[in-house]
């Protein structure tokens, strides 16, 4: 992903003409009082639609058509193999809906230290982001699991939202369980799998395309749900794949989904695993390594050791960047998972399938 592509705090905010604003001697309070007119929205023209992950049921409710769309499309849903999953509502709403309230923007004129404004309200039991170029927020009430998203107007949120919506939500609410939504790929045959992870252009996304047109199985790329219990887990959230134009030509994608699928913000085009396996999307992952993408030169895909460090780096650098909030405990998650996985630098071959063959061979010997 894109850098822009991060939720932005408070803390980073443009001057913008307005005399009301939000500080930190009142974001309690506002973060309080914006859950509490959506949980009081009585208007019928919102869209309801249920979403069912790992351990949680989502009750959302928008008054977005795009952001509607985006949740009933992009979602891996199945039924929770937990009998009595939490519950979390919500809201997707703007100003038009009676009784809620336009957003605020940020006091520029009291600065504050990022981490200072998420001890303020994680003490409260809540959890915010702030987007200033949309006066755009995300707002989480950890107590009753109401969650927020407050806009100008339709339409009015940042580009990336709808290839992974409700994301900062999932996010605060995983991060209390122990379980870390992660920016990675993953692959796997036989309910064992491997993550990749790595930055943009690095190969990551073509390489879950390619295991997926060639047989291999996957609970997403973008953003994966880890847990670091007795085994390293994945497992599904988004079903959401991207692919820039060259590499879209690559994997022959235009001959399985046709020409005209319209590019996203990022110019890339962008799908689901619906749209390219028939295999079901696994329940669960059982992760035994992680690999570091790189596009080379030689005619076969190889496979070799690398340093915790750089796979520190590679896997903790934007998950944390990307994700709102307290950062201290992402950094204690990813430098678990990578103390407890083998570390390997996988250099791509230029052959879709064989790339698909040597990695379902590496997850089947065992090294993973």
């Amino acid at each position: 992903m894109a850098g822009s592509q991060q939720s932005l705090t408070p803390m980073e905010p443009v001057l913008r003409e307005r005399v009301e604003a939000v500080s930190i001697d009142t974001v309690v309070d506002y973060v309080r009082r914006v859950i509490s007119e959506a949980r009081d929205v009585r208007c019928s023209t919102g869209v309801r639609n249920p979403v069912s992950l790992p351990g949680l049921a989502v009750d959302t409710l928008s008054f977005d058509p795009a952001i509607t769309e985006a949740i009933g499309r992009n979602f891996v849903q199945a039924p929770s193999p937990d009998p009595a999953p939490s519950r979390m509502q919500a809201f997707i709403v703007h100003p038009g809906i009676e009784g809620v309230s336009s957003p605020l923007s940020w006091d520029v004129s009291k600065p504050c230290h990022p981490q200072r404004i998420a001890d303020v309200l994680r003490e409260a039991g809540l959890d915010a982001s702030y987007f200033s170029d949309l006066d755009h927020w995300h707002l989480y009430d950890r107590t009753t699991a109401t969650a927020v998203q407050l806009m100008r107007d339709v339409g009015h949120y940042p580009p990336w939202e709808t290839g992974a919506p409700l994301r900062p939500f999932l996010h605060w609410h995983y991060a209390q369980t122990g379980r870390r939504l992660t920016h990675c790929g993953t692959l796997g045959i036989g309910g064992k799998g491997i993550i990749l992870a790595g930055a943009g252009g690095s190969g990551k996304s073509g390489t879950v395309i390619a295991g997926l047109l060639h047989g291999l199985q996957s609970v997403g790329d973008d953003y994966v749900l880890l847990e670091a219990g007795s085994n390293v887990s994945a497992y599904p959230l988004f079903a959401t794949l991207k692919q820039d134009p060259a590499g879209f030509e690559r994997l022959r994608l235009n001959e399985r989904l046709g020409n005209d699928l319209p590019l996203n913000w990022q110019g890339k085009h962008q799908f689901t695993i619906r749209d390219v396996s028939t295999d079901p999307v696994p329940s669960r992952l059982s992760i035994g390594a992680l690999l570091l993408p790189h596009i080379g030169g030689s005619g076969r895909t190889e496979i070799t050791p690398v340093g915790r460090a750089e796979a520190m780096i590679a896997l903790a650098a934007s998950s944390i960047y990307q994700m709102p909030g307290e950062r201290e405990s992402g950094f204690r998650f990813f430098g678990e998972i990578t103390r407890r996985l083998p570390c390997f630098r996988v250099t791509l071959g230029p052959d879709p399938a064989e790339v698909a063959g040597r990695l379902g061979e590496f997850i089947q010997a065992g090294a993973a």
